[in-house]
């Protein structure tokens, strides 16, 4: 009652100042992409924020861009939005394949190096993707053959495991080894136990891992400047040449395709996971 009487946050609830405070960081952090959004409903030919008049102009150029390229582009943005896609399913299986036994194993057992390994696997968010980038380059550039688009994925791979092993590892640390040792007592072979019991209760970290796989793929651009070809032109490394000679209002009507599809696979995670699993 004394608290109710003297205003005091419940508990619960977050306090005015602190509310305010929270709506401006949110606000600050989304400002990027208002502008952005902003800026793709104008119809100048000129950058100029915020926009005289707005319309779908720079959408259907984006889209006359897209169905019919311009002959003075090297590559059309359909080939580098297939290259995008095809790098980051490919990321996305090979991130989760690798992360779930990896979880499994650096939760279940203790071995010597365990912490090193734990950090080795984390290593990645904290390493400047710049030095990555170049180290990435000079390492390819010493092997005998053309990697192609192997060398994105094999880069995309090294980015995103932390993610992978991160989500998978914050399901197995909610599961047991009481699930196993019951499904051992009931007759199941250890082999049995894993894949029937704690390969489905791990679900919601393979999706959540999955799922920030495919979006820090799809969206990874320092290190893939420094690995990518004409051939392999990723959809971010294709937006940010349009911008080399002149800023083309157009790449605000693409980057808003980009955050469309990311928002998309971001609900996706909050329906088919929620807050199980998700450890970012």
């Amino acid at each position: 009652m004394n608290r109710l009487l003297t205003g005091a946050a419940l508990p619960g609830r977050l306090s005015r100042p602190t509310g305010l405070l929270a709506a401006l960081v949110l606000f600050l952090a989304a400002l990027p992409i208002l502008t952005m959004v902003t800026m793709s409903f104008g119809t100048s030919d000129m950058l100029e924020f915020p926009p005289r008049h707005f319309g779908l102009h720079w959408y259907r150029a984006a889209w006359r861009t897209f169905v019919s390229p311009d002959a003075t582009d090297t590559l059309s943005m359909s080939t580098a939005l297939t290259t995008s896609l095809i790098v980051a399913i490919a990321t996305m299986a090979i991130s989760t394949a690798v992360a779930a036994p990896a979880a499994y194993a650096l939760a279940r057992y203790r071995f010597r190096g365990r912490a090193f390994v734990e950090q080795l696997v984390a290593l990645p968010v904290v390493y400047p993707l710049v030095m990555l980038g170049l180290a990435l380059l000079l390492v390819f550039n010493a092997l005998p053959g053309e990697l192609g688009m192997l060398r994105l994925i094999v880069a995309h791979v090294i980015l995103t495991l932390p993610f992978a092993v991160k989500n998978c590892a914050a399901s197995v640390a909610s599961i047991g080894p009481e699930f196993e040792e019951a499904a051992c007592l009931m007759g199941a072979s250890p082999r049995r136990a894993l894949f029937d019991i704690v390969v489905p209760l791990m679900r919601p970290g393979i999706l959540a891992g999955m799922l920030f796989a495919f979006i820090v793929s799809f969206n990874e651009f320092t290190v893939t400047f420094f690995l990518y070809s004409i051939d392999t032109m990723t959809l971010p490394v294709w937006l940010y040449s349009r911008t080399v000679s002149s800023l083309d209002p157009t790449v605000f009507s693409f980057a808003v395709f980009t955050v469309a599809i990311d928002f998309a696979l971001i609900w996706m995670l909050e329906k088919l996971v929620g807050d199980a699993g998700v450890a970012v």
